[in-house]
């Protein structure tokens, strides 16, 4: 292993280690366990060589959001047991692509992407995952499906063929104390869990925001910065 290797690997192995102490703190906090959580690494921006280093360090679950980007590190990759989120907002004309590597889709947000994600999930003889994307600001552009079409949605995707509705996801409003968003998505993922048992996932917090997020029941964190640091956009 060459010096500048050895000095990544330690610098990826210091990230989950902090990291690891604030998820336990969290946890300890809200009286939860901390394998109730699953850390989801957030590789967009770095390199394969990155989520080599983190696969070897234990970490079994990998992030990515543009497929441009995902596609062909999910390729390289593909020796490694790794489990790949697709986090990003989706066009349906990236489904195939995201179906051929996804294991779950975070970012489900309407009836179309379902209905692409489906007919892509049969073709490839595959289940995928599908989380259903929340809004829990105004922002359109953010992504993500109205509070009160969430239940419609869910119906949807667990009738859907190829598809399994795994629960929701939500990313924190900006300038909003992210608590009280978490616990808003809480109260929408126990409706959707109402009526589809097995939908327990809700994928919230990332590396600013993992204390809240766990606090108000989330399952998965979505953490890259506070792991592997700041680098350059991935060209």
């Amino acid at each position: 292993m060459s010096p500048d290797v050895t000095a990544r690997r330690a610098q990826i192995a210091a990230g989950l280690a902090e990291v690891g102490r604030r998820v336990t703190d969290a946890c300890r906090a809200a009286g939860r366990a901390d394998s109730e959580i699953t850390l989801i690494a957030v590789t967009k921006t770095y390199p394969l060589s990155d989520v080599r280093l983190l696969a070897e360090l234990g970490v079994t679950d990998v992030g990515e959001n543009r497929d441009q980007e995902a596609a062909p590190k999910a390729a390289a990759a593909a020796d490694l047991p790794l489990t790949w989120h697709f986090v990003g907002q989706l066009q349906t004309n990236k489904a195939r692509s995201v179906v051929g590597y996804a294991d779950l889709v975070h970012s489900v947000d309407r009836p179309r992407l379902v209905e692409a994600l489906s007919h892509e999930a049969v073709r490839a003889g595959r289940e995928v995952g599908c989380l259903i994307q929340v809004s829990l600001d105004d922002r359109p552009e953010r992504g993500g499906a109205l509070p009160g079409d969430v239940l419609a949605l869910a119906g949807r995707i667990a009738a859907a063929e190829g598809l399994r509705l795994g629960g929701v996801m939500a990313v924190a409003p900006f300038g909003e104390a992210p608590g009280p968003a978490f616990a808003r998505l809480h109260e929408i993922a126990q409706a959707v869990r109402k009526e589809h048992p097995g939908a327990e996932i809700i994928s919230a917090g990332m590396s600013g925001d993992l204390a809240e997020a766990i606090a108000n029941g989330a399952t998965h964190l979505r953490v890259g910065t506070a792991l592997l640091g700041r680098r350059a956009p991935f060209v």
